[in-house]
């Protein structure tokens, strides 16, 4: 192995991660749509839980949290929705998941989260109720 001379640079980010998540929220029917796009991991669980807590604003509310647009989503972001789903549950309120995506739900069924949430294929199927 050969040295290099002088002292070693420290490559490691500064700062808070960088993430490319973008959580949007619209009204739709009785229900509350969070629309996440980019993808969901460890890098944007904080970007998450803080969008969820802005967006949700009542504890009995009924959030849709649309994946549509989700390539990725890890435990530390299913961790998330599910304390939020916790949250409003123990409120009243409820919150279900489209996942139109049969990688991310093969995810929810590996984990038993496909019996924890409701899940939808899509915002107009959770929204109509058929």
């Amino acid at each position: 192995m050969k040295d290099c001379p002088g002292d070693a640079t420290d490559l490691t980010p500064k700062g808070p991660p960088v993430t490319d998540l973008d959580i949007t929220g619209t009204d739709e029917g009785d229900f509350t749509v969070v629309r996440l796009v980019g993808d969901v991991d460890v890098s944007a669980a904080a970007r998450l839980r803080d969008g969820l807590g802005r967006l949700i604003t009542a504890p009995d509310e009924k959030v849709l949290v649309d994946l549509t647009d989700v390539p990725f989503l890890d435990s530390t972001g299913l961790g998330v929705l599910v304390a939020r789903l916790k949250q409003l549950r123990q409120g009243g309120g409820d919150l279900g998941l489209v996942v139109p995506s049969e990688r991310l739900m093969r995810n929810l069924r590996i984990t038993g989260l496909d019996r924890v949430f409701n899940v939808y294929g899509s915002v107009r199927e959770a929204v109509s109720g058929k």
